[in-house]
């Protein structure tokens, strides 16, 4: 791959955005790419909990808009712009966001599970002032469920870019640490989520988000059943084992 890569340690892998003399703006190629990527993440055992993050200073900034403009109009929104890239990602996906994340880089982190950003990130949702929607549709759908309605509003209205300390106030991110030190951060809180079934996780994670856009009691239904196949899986034999042996459980996903 090009401008996109995938490392793996210790069961996080890391997405890495490497395009810094644009500030990791997006082609469609680049989109190809970041697809490809998680669904290796995605299809790796050995893999449990995913980082995506930039170079050093930017995470992205956008669309690369002469790629964009060469880019006939009927083809523009093909493929979700990278959304399911993302959704479709069964395992715990976080942003380490360094520098500007703006247009998709902000429907980007909006994507993403839980936000560690620097104390030199910013994050802009611009698109009214390109004359279009968020892109990705995140901007109008998953921001306003994080953040609420009204600050959504202003956000995605007014295009604003906010700085790091701003975002966590709305509760968009998680938590701020110094430029250096937020893709450790970020590799260190992913490694917790790792700890757990990774059957446990892929369906809690499913539920959380299916759970977004139905009534309860389908909610409980789907929940229930859930609750079923855990009670028959491999993990949840192996974690009441471990716990009666006091020893760290050994899941394997089953």
């Amino acid at each position: 791959m090009g401008f996109i890569s995938l490392s793996v340690h210790e069961h996080v892998g890391t997405i890495t955005i490497d395009r810094p003399e644009k500030r990791n703006a997006m082609t469609y190629a680049m989109l190809t790419e970041l697809g490809q990527a998680f669904a290796e993440a995605s299809g790796d055992d050995a893999v449990r909990a995913v980082v995506v993050t930039g170079v050093p200073g930017a995470f992205c900034a956008g669309t690369d808009l002469s790629d964009l403009d060469a880019t006939p109009p009927e083809e523009r929104s093909r493929g979700g712009l990278g959304t399911s890239s993302f959704q479709d990602c069964p395992k715990p996906v976080i942003a380490a966001v360094d520098g500007p994340a703006v247009g998709m880089g902000a429907e980007f982190t909006s994507l993403c599970d839980v936000r560690v950003a620097s104390d030199q990130a910013r994050f802009g949702w611009v698109f009214v002032h390109r004359g279009l929607v968020a892109d990705t549709g995140a901007g109008t759908w998953i921001l306003p469920r994080l953040v609420g309605p009204q600050a959504a509003a202003r956000l995605l209205f007014a295009g604003d870019i906010i700085d790091a300390g701003e975002a966590q106030r709305i509760g968009f991110v998680h938590e701020v640490v110094t430029s250096g030190d937020v893709v450790g951060r970020a590799q260190e809180l992913a490694a917790t989520f790792t700890v757990g079934s990774p059957f446990a996780i892929r369906e809690t994670k499913r539920l959380l988000y299916a759970g977004l856009g139905r009534d309860f009691g389908a909610h409980v239904a789907d929940n229930r059943a859930v609750l079923e196949r855990c009670f028959a899986s491999e993990d949840h034999r192996e974690g009441v084992t471990a716990f009666l042996e006091r020893r760290p459980p050994a899941f394997t996903g089953r």
